[in-house]
């Protein structure tokens, strides 16, 4: 199983992004939090910003989008640069159209489930996306604590993607560290999103390698979902 490890700018120093985003080029994309404080209690990073930071950063843009109404605002996400473009379950008025546009636009569409989402309503629409993300934390605030009682949902998604032999990435964001990345491995995340544990290091290389053999330690095993 393929391990990327995508940190979160969110924790990063505002003022020097660029600078920052060199000290994470051993990453596989850079996460990049747009909040609305609307959808979320805060307000982070906007289209413009996205924009520059594909122009500087030397890694994709793994953007998630934590606002409003994405169905207007995600497709100029994938304009701007974006590789990935994810937006909330919880926002989107029509999930899957809105993918195919992503789509169409060149960028890997995801889709996002808060923890207390259920994941039934999005099980037979999989194959309209190429990312899920299963949030560890209740979105808007970086440096919350892992909620393990999401892992179960992970599980059964991350057996449905298995069975049907999906290519569908299985995202986590949200107290990620080399303890918990093990516990998210295990229930099948293969992309493990980790912002103050990786910048907060004196060498976020460091951090990166570490995190990436702590998840490819464990492997999910089909079938440990619960239904």
């Amino acid at each position: 199983m393929t391990t990327r490890i995508n940190p979160s700018i969110l924790a990063a120093d505002f003022a020097n992004l660029e600078r920052e985003l060199g000290r994470i080029d051993t990453a596989d994309l850079v996460h990049v939090d747009v909040m609305d404080n609307h959808f979320v209690p805060n307000l982070t990073f906007g289209l413009h910003m996205v924009r520059r930071l594909h122009e500087v950063s030397p890694i994709p843009l793994d953007v998630h989008l934590m606002i409003d109404d994405p169905d207007r605002w995600g497709p100029a996400y994938a304009e701007a640069g974006a590789q990935s473009v994810t937006f909330h379950a919880e926002a989107a008025g029509e999930p899957v159209a809105l993918a195919r546009r992503l789509r169409a636009l060149g960028a890997r569409a995801g889709i996002a489930l808060k923890p207390g989402t259920d994941d039934a309503p999005y099980i037979d629409l999989l194959p309209e996306f190429d990312q899920v993300l299963v949030m560890t934390v209740e979105p808007g605030f970086g440096g919350q604590a892992f909620i393990p009682e999401t892992m179960p949902k992970l599980a059964r998604l991350a057996d449905v993607i298995h069975e049907a032999g999906l290519d569908v990435w299985l995202e986590v964001d949200g107290g990620i560290t080399e303890e918990t990345i093990g516990i998210a491995a295990a229930a099948g995340a293969d992309t493990f999103v980790a912002g103050s544990h990786v910048f907060n290091g004196e060498v976020p290389a460091d951090r990166i390698a570490a995190l990436r053999a702590a998840a490819s330690a464990h492997t999910h095993r089909p079938g440990s979902g619960h239904r």
